[in-house]
């Protein structure tokens, strides 16, 4: 992976998360990228220039009245010299001002001066992030197609937990690095089917999975971040769309997600099924809710899901084929024989249960494919879907270059 030649404008707003901002340009600098930095007044009682100068190797800009430098225009040499401006932190203040066309600094008036492609990564107090002011700027910048890069939810410095921690720097370099086409899977069309499926018993009652989608989720962050365009088919969850995909896809049942993938599968290269699906649903639905009665056992009449990844290898051409198995027991049996069975190029196997695998915020999977097997440590779930993405990238390339 290289940013060589590659140049990138960091804006610094004022915030706490500056700090992560130096990690940044240490990432970008590792990646041969050139980083110049310029800062808002606010943001150099968190950070000093001096650290960012160090660090980019370039004079850091704060004022628009530097006599010095806008003797030449300063100002608009630094906006037609960006491939990419991201400001990190973005706060509050700044998304207002840029979603108002103000230009009071040097860094709104040179993100107004530039056409380089916007991504803006907000970091602020939950409630702040959540303020519907806010959140009508934040829709206003993205009708104008800047892009917003999280924020991710989580504790903050404040003491608060929720939504408007700044992205991790490893994440704002991979997007970066995507949006140039050099990314692992660069130019591919990925789908991911993610979360639980539901399937009714009566308008009140459901038999489901107890997946929270967040691995299908941080898979289809991780596609985008290597470069893919993304289509997620979600099920039943309350997770925010991941930043970069292309379109979601929201279904309930196991027959819904099967003609949503099916369909979706026609546009793509590879397919990641990460999706708990359920394999068997009631075979009548009431259409009043049952009630209940002492004494008398209820029985349900199941009949067979259609099977997604059965119904894609059987196609003469379809996509690289990657599934899951989450299993309790015999985990390396039960998922080499899944490979086998459904003809899949790749399956990811965990284990589930006594607080692994759903439910979970980390994850631990071994992954089979024919010929080879590879084991990916116990981690936190977007790191882990980095690896996978990684070594799902590379036995693509192997099995279709």
């Amino acid at each position: 992976m290289s940013l060589a030649q590659r140049r990138i404008l960091l804006g610094v707003s004022g915030g706490i998360a500056a700090y992560k901002s130096c990690e940044l340009v240490r990432r970008l600098r590792d990646l041969a990228a050139e980083v110049r930095v310029v800062m808002t007044e606010a943001a150099t009682h968190f950070v000093s220039p001096t650290t960012f100068q160090a660090l980019s190797g370039q004079p850091v800009r704060v004022s628009l009245w530097d006599a010095q430098a806008e003797a030449a225009m300063g100002h608009i040499e630094l906006a037609r010299w960006a491939e990419r401006i991201v400001v990190a932190p973005a706060s509050a203040d700044l998304l207002a001002r840029l979603a108002h066309g103000m230009a009071d600094d040097l860094l709104t008036t040179v993100c107004l001066a530039s056409a380089a492609p916007l991504y803006l990564a907000p970091a602020m107090n939950q409630q702040m992030w959540a303020h519907p002011a806010v959140q009508a700027n934040v829709a206003c910048l993205r009708q104008r197609g800047v892009q917003l890069l999280g924020p991710a939810a989580g504790e903050q410095a404040c003491g608060d937990v929720g939504s408007g921690r700044m992205l991790e720097p490893g994440a704002l370099r991979d997007i970066l690095l995507a949006s140039f086409g050099t990314g692992a899977l660069a130019g591919l069309r990925v789908l991911v089917s993610a979360g639980p499926t539901y399937e009714d018993i009566d308008p009140v009652r459901f038999i489901g999975n107890r997946s929270s989608g967040r691995m299908g989720f941080a898979v289809a962050e991780a596609a985008v971040r290597a470069g893919a365009t993304v289509t997620l088919v979600a099920g039943p969850v309350s997770l925010p769309t991941p930043t970069g995909v292309t379109q979601r896809i929201d279904v309930r049942s196991a027959a819904q997600m099967h003609a949503a993938v099916l369909a979706a599968a026609r546009e793509a290269d590879i397919y990641v099924g990460a999706a708990a699906v359920g394999d068997y649903r009631p075979l009548e639905v009431s259409t009043l809710k049952l009630k209940k009665r002492a004494g008398t056992p209820l029985s349900l009449k199941l009949d067979e899901n259609p099977d997604i990844l059965a119904s894609l290898s059987a196609q003469p051409a379809h996509p690289f084929l990657v599934g899951f198995a989450a299993e309790t027991h015999d985990v390396a049996g039960y998922a080499r024989g899944k490979l086998e069975r459904k003809g899949l190029d790749m399956i990811a196997a965990n284990q589930v249960g006594d607080g692994l695998g759903f439910e979970a915020p980390d994850n631990a999977l071994t992954l089979y494919w024919a010929g080879g097997e590879c084991e990916l440590p116990r981690t936190a779930k977007p790191e882990l879907a980095r690896e996978l993405i990684s070594r799902v990238a590379e036995r693509y390339r192997a099995a279709r270059p």
